[in-house]
């Protein structure tokens, strides 16, 4: 069984910085894809970044390209979430996401539904 613990979370000041954590554990932590997403109050579920399987491409939504950055440790089945320049729009509740199915395009790693395996989530709070 996979297990994905997210870490990191707080509140934060606009224009600062935060690094997520998430320990992935279960199973070969190269035979996933993961990702971040995020949810606001009232809203729905959304993807923020995510990184393929041995590390070696990344993507992002356009509302964080450029100030986040998404990285993984495949040594320490680790996968990190660097977040800087906060806005107080991206105050939600992280939550990591692992992924085993293999995709050609990455456009299918922005949704949800692609990935088996969530962590319980970790609050971002942005203060204005």
């Amino acid at each position: 069984q996979v297990q994905l613990v997210e870490s990191g979370g707080g509140l934060v000041q606009a224009g600062g910085s935060l690094r997520l954590s998430c320990v992935v554990s279960g199973r070969t932590f190269t035979t996933y894809a993961t990702s971040w997403f995020r949810q606001a109050p009232g809203k729905e579920r959304e993807f923020v970044g995510g990184i393929r399987h041995r590390g070696n491409s990344t993507f992002y939504a356009d509302s964080v390209q450029g100030r986040f950055t998404v990285s993984r440790d495949n040594a320490k089945n680790t996968v990190d979430l660097q977040m800087d320049s906060l806005k107080p729009e991206d105050s939600a509740v992280y939550y990591c996401a692992a992924s085993s199915l293999l995709y050609p395009n990455i456009r299918y790693y922005y949704a949800s539904r692609t990935y088996a395996y969530w962590g319980q989530g970790t609050q971002v709070t942005v203060a204005s």
